[in-house]
């Protein structure tokens, strides 16, 4: 983990994010986001928890921050992102496709 960053889980947070783990129908992007969490409160390093979970430095740091941040209810979702090109213009369309 980053200098100076200390997950504390309470009773319940854990034993949410250990249930999340466990069932087999939860979809794998909270289960890897949970086992960061957990293993970043049982002091796991940040390469040790990469090494785990096969994941990036950025992408650890990232669900330690917005566990700390928002809790579990955190790891359930994904952001909402913009979409990656504006769309086109009709007339735009229309005059590409004109001869």
């Amino acid at each position: 983990m980053r200098n100076g960053i200390t997950i504390a889980l309470n009773e319940a947070d854990r034993q949410r994010l250990l249930a999340l783990v466990a069932d087999r129908n939860t979809a794998q992007k909270p289960v890897w986001r949970a086992r960061i969490v957990l293993m970043s409160a049982d002091g796991g390093g940040t390469h040790a928890i990469m090494v785990e979970t096969g994941t990036a430095t950025t992408t650890v740091w990232r669900w330690q921050a917005r566990f700390m941040a928002e809790g579990v209810e955190g790891l359930l979702r994904d952001k909402t992102r913009p979409p990656g090109k504006a769309p086109v213009a009709d007339e735009k369309a229309a005059a590409a496709w004109s001869p």
